[in-house]
């Protein structure tokens, strides 16, 4: 079983869609507007008589001028996590594939259980030491109905959401002529609760692109006509996404963000999702975690907290891996903190940043 390239985009996105451990970061879209921003994408897939086996979006990035280069498989390879023998062979491909690319490592984040360990079915892989994605997640059962998707959540968010309505929010779906509207309160968001986001043609390029392709969705919250906060919602393989949430700072009191939510809820139930990954949460649960007060808004939600293992790394040059991968990160670290030393810690970012 030999590993080959697609070219063909209807045909990788349908074939992931079969596949065990399928995320939307590995989809061709995903794919392409990383392509406009400084890596190659190779779409990598494993067939076994003519079946597909396995799927992995390798993303190649360039070191400037030096002849290396990163590679990173955002939240994959997709396959059957469960059968060794063809998990050893993706690993080995994706090996080779780096030594060929003159990769100093590769990356891999699949949403794996806490035990599952590739360094112990693998010699080479380690324990990533530089999460790109959240590890964990919050996760809310679609498959219930409204009813018991309510009775699910926490007296005060079902309190919030009845609150939001009696105040006049609403809710509509929103369209490309409000990415603007999106990215104005995004940055107003980031600057409240400290942290760090692009440009908008970055944004721009990225929710127009999953816009077009039917797999994201905005929400605008509204009162009297005026956007007070939103979220977009992205969607693949009967999962739905919470992936970016902005809002204003007026009109707080009339919890639009718990609307908000419960209509994203709604609308991915209507499109078939049996999953809403609410993206994001502490690394252990606890007060002192940066993410607590994060990790209690969508416990409200009856979200259940889900750990995964993390990324895992291969070091091909482990001199170049040990500079770029262990030392910077600590560097960059400590100016952060410096940076916000007199600052709150961030609260509420959601982007996927791959």
């Amino acid at each position: 079983m030999t590993p080959s390239l697609v070219s063909d985009p209807e045909l990788w996105n349908s074939t992931l869609a079969t596949l065990p451990q399928a995320h939307v970061l590995q989809t061709w879209e995903w794919g392409q507007f990383k392509s406009r921003h400084g890596w190659t994408p190779g779409y990598w897939l494993w067939r076994d008589a003519d079946m597909p086996r396995a799927a992995a979006l390798v993303l190649r990035r360039r070191l400037g001028r030096l002849p290396f280069c990163l590679m990173y498989i955002p939240k994959g390879p997709a396959l059957d996590y469960d059968n060794e023998p063809l998990l050893m062979q993706v690993l080995t491909d994706l090996e080779c594939i780096a030594r060929q690319s003159r990769a100093i490592f590769i990356k891999i984040d699949p949403d794996l259980e806490p035990w599952r360990r590739i360094k112990d079915l693998r010699p080479g892989w380690r324990e990533s030491m530089q999460q790109v994605q959240f590890r964990n997640t919050m996760e809310i059962d679609l498959r219930k109905d409204e009813q018991e998707l309510l009775a699910a959540m926490h007296h005060k968010t079902r309190y919030n959401i009845r609150l939001a309505q009696k105040r006049g929010v609403t809710a509509r779906p929103g369209t490309s002529s409000d990415l603007e509207l999106l990215y104005t309160m995004y940055d107003e968001t980031a600057r409240r609760d400290h942290f760090i986001i692009r440009p908008l043609e970055y944004y721009r390029d990225a929710w127009q692109s999953f816009f077009e392709a039917g797999l994201a969705q905005p929400l605008v919250a509204e009162i009297e006509g005026t956007p007070v906060a939103a979220l977009i919602l992205f969607r693949f393989a009967g999962r739905a996404y919470y992936f970016y949430g902005m809002s204003r700072d007026v009109h707080r009191d009339k919890m639009p963000n718990h609307l908000l939510q419960w209509e994203a809820m709604r609308w991915a139930r209507a499109q078939g999702c049996s999953t809403y990954d609410m993206w994001g949460a502490p690394d252990v649960i606890a007060e002192s975690d940066p993410m607590w007060g994060v990790y209690r808004f969508k416990e409200g939600f009856g979200g259940q907290f889900v750990q995964h293992a993390g990324a895992w790394d291969y070091a091909v040059w482990r001199p170049l891996y040990w500079l770029y991968a262990i030392a910077m990160p600590r560097i960059l670290d400590l100016m952060h903190k410096r940076h916000w030393q007199d600052k709150d810690k961030p609260q509420e970012a959601q982007a996927p940043e791959a």
